[in-house]
């Protein structure tokens, strides 16, 4: 049986999916502040972007954070973007490999590429040929 409280869940990601982005926030941050990880990564996209909102770069940080905390991948490799570009909150390479180093071993491929490439490159970190190689391998390259 869904319940008033699915529903509205369902509304608000619905609502963010087709980009109407103030009625998804209405929906979504109560689920945030309960500390739904999925609602907590869009309603951290949404502060980041200013989406049906105005941006709000340490929202945006607290939410992403909160979602990433409790293992959410995609919010694991949103957060260290933040970190990796010093977008919401000082740029820092290490703490953007340890997330994305998190994100990777939940198996997604897009951190396991962005922290190749910064292996390969030395940006953030020291340079790594043999662990880009490694990783570019794992993610399918």
């Amino acid at each position: 049986m869904t319940t008033d409280a699915d529903m509205n869940f369902i509304s608000g990601m619905s609502a963010f999916e087709s980009k109407e982005f103030i009625r998804a926030v209405q929906f979504l941050l109560p689920f945030a502040e309960k500390g739904d990880p999925d609602a907590q990564h869009r309603v951290a996209i949404m502060y980041q972007n200013g989406l049906g909102m105005v941006k709000k770069e340490a929202l945006a940080f607290k939410w992403m954070k909160a979602a990433a905390d409790q293992g959410h991948a995609v919010a694991q490799h949103g957060l260290g973007f933040m970190y990796m570009d010093g977008d919401c909150v000082e740029k820092d390479g290490a703490k953007a490999v340890e997330w994305f180093s998190k994100a990777a071993d939940q198996g997604l491929v897009g951190s396991m590429t962005t922290l190749a490439m910064m292996y390969e490159s030395g940006d953030g970190i020291e340079k790594d040929p043999e662990k880009a190689k490694e990783l570019y391998a794992k993610a399918g390259f």
